[in-house]
């Protein structure tokens, strides 16, 4: 019975005994949120990578190509299936059977991972000048996989519009002069 009404306690936010056993250590930092657990599981990741190459990469030599053989590299895990031009499922959003097309990391994927890791990759002591994950080889990359992609699905990708803000309209309007009549 007292096991119960403890977990009863902290999940009520008491400040008994039990709450300040829990929440009461101010030399423990907060837990990281999703995105900075994954960006640093990320960097982690990409790290291991450049370690784990013959001869290994120092970060500091790291440059766009080694990104771009990482995201293909990672390609052997995607869990998307890209029909290939010959495919007789080709272009088409949802294939009725199953075929023999590789499977590959999504386009929304890769480029939340080259996200995280441009951040990262800053966090980290890395100059925004010699950022790797922001050279333009990169984009390129990602727009060909996206474009390939979106062709083999028979999607086309449509980049979302920017909503107006209809406050911003109104506030244009309701600061200009009115016209005085002679």
């Amino acid at each position: 019975m007292m096991s119960i009404n403890k977990g009863k306690e902290i999940a009520e936010g008491s400040s008994g005994p039990a709450a300040v056993a829990v929440g009461g250590d101010q030399r423990n930092p907060p837990p990281l949120s999703r995105y900075e657990s994954q960006k640093r599981r990320d960097w982690n990741t990409f790290g291991q990578y450049l370690r784990n190459q013959r001869p290994p990469v120092a970060l500091s030599q790291c440059n766009a190509n080694h990104v771009l053989e990482f995201l293909r590299y990672l390609d052997q895990f995607g869990k998307t299936k890209v029909h290939l031009q010959g495919c007789v499922f080709f272009g088409q959003p949802e294939p009725p059977g199953p075929c023999t097309c590789p499977l590959r990391q999504a386009w929304g994927s890769l480029d939340a991972l080259i996200g995280r890791l441009r951040a990262a990759y800053e966090e980290n002591g890395g100059l925004p000048e010699t950022n790797p994950f922001a050279s333009g080889a990169i984009r390129i990359y990602l727009r060909e996989v996206r474009d390939s992609q979106a062709k083999a699905r028979g999607i086309p990708y449509k980049k979302k519009k920017k909503k107006r803000n209809p406050l911003k309209a109104n506030e244009v309007s309701s600061t200009s002069f009115p016209i005085q009549q002679p």
